[in-house]
Order: C-alpha cells, then structure tokens, then sequence
C-alpha cells in the first residue's frame, strides 16, 4: 500500500500499529485485527493488501499498477497472491516471523526448525522469482505492477533481517536492485527498528 501511494504521488501519513496489543481502537475500524488499513479523509476505511491498493489504482488511474488488458490484470492478481499467500507461508512467516517478531511480541527464541523450512523454501522461491525476473521486464510483464511490490515489500522485509542470499538468483538480485532505485521505494530503505542493524547493502542502491 505505501509503494503504491508513493508511486502514485498521493500524500499520506503513516500511523504505526502493533497488532498484537489487539487494541479495541482498533479492531473497531478493522475486526481482522491485522494491517495494512486505510483512513482516507472522508473516513473511508479499507483493509486488506490487495483490497486497498486496487482501490487505489482505480481511484487514480492515471498510472495503471495492474494492467490494463484481461490478462495483464489477472497476471498481476495471480502473482500479488503468490507472494502475499503462498510466499509468505512458505517463507516470511518462518523466518521474520521467528527471527523479528518474536522477538518484538517477546514470544522466546526462534524455533530452529521453522528457520530450516524458510531457507529451504526461500531457495525454491528465489529461483522461481529469477526465471521471472530473466523472462520479463517486471514480474507480470512489461509493465512494473502490484506483483513487483508485492514481492519487495517481503524480501526488503526479509533483507532487513539479513535472511536474503542473494546469490542464489542473479536475476533476482537484478531486477532488486531496479526496485530499490525507484524514488518510491527509498524511504522504505530508511526506515529502521530499535535493537535491529540492517546489513550493510540494505540502503546500497547499488547492492
């Protein structure tokens, strides 16, 4: 969602939220108890990933970020779903999910095996992201898209921590880096968590 309003060049203000303080306030406006949400200023609320950022690209279509013919679009959608659902069960959730939150919801230590399923995981999906990569100018086409979001905001998240060997897929580490150096996408590299250090190429442009 926030790539998508920087890329569209529309104001907003960022309200941090943690979820797991499962706050009434809160779960007022969204009963899912989850985030990314949106308030816009007529008190519109949206919830959901994809919800709000398709409502966002027909509200302002100027700069289409999910295509424009029936096939781009569902190219798009398949591909926003493989990183927001199967991706993030396959990888996110094990090792962000035991390596930063656990450690922010003071939950205890990692679970070694769970980070032994992510890595194995993140190999089969980083070479499955390359040959998309190598085949495509963007993910879904050629045209840079939600899909293209979708799977950044999960591997910056995940390089944050560190937990990307980017070796194991030039092509991967290529069409990053083309991500990174988009002015929409900076700000992102500049956030920072106390008590975490990013590795050193995090911020790199140049990687």
């Amino acid at each position: 969602m926030r790539l998508v309003l920087a890329e569209k060049r529309l104001p907003f203000e960022l309200r941090l939220e943690k979820t797991w303080e499962r706050r009434d306030e809160f779960l007022d406006i969204n009963p899912a108890g989850s985030v990314p949400v949106l308030a816009d200023e007529n008190g519109l609320v949206l919830s959901e990933s994809s919800a709000i950022c398709e409502y966002l690209d027909e509200a302002y279509p100027d700069l289409s970020l999910i295509g424009r013919t029936l096939s781009e679009r569902a190219e798009v959608r398949r591909l926003v779903a493989w990183f927001d659902l199967k991706f993030n069960h396959d990888v996110t959730r094990h090792l962000l999910g035991e390596k930063i939150m656990k450690r922010i919801a003071g939950r205890g230590q990692p679970d070694t095996g769970a980070l032994r399923v992510g890595y194995a995981n993140l190999k089969t999906h980083m070479e499955h992201l390359g040959y998309l990569a190598e085949t495509r100018k963007w993910l879904a086409g050629a045209n840079l898209s939600l899909a293209d979001f979708a799977a950044a905001a999960h591997l910056s998240s995940l390089d944050f921590a560190g937990e990307v060997d980017w070796s194991l897929s030039p092509p991967a580490k290529e069409w990053y880096a083309r991500i990174k150096s988009r002015p929409s996408f900076r700000p992102i590299l500049g956030d920072r968590m106390v008590g975490i250090a990013p590795p050193a190429h995090y911020a790199d442009l140049d990687f």
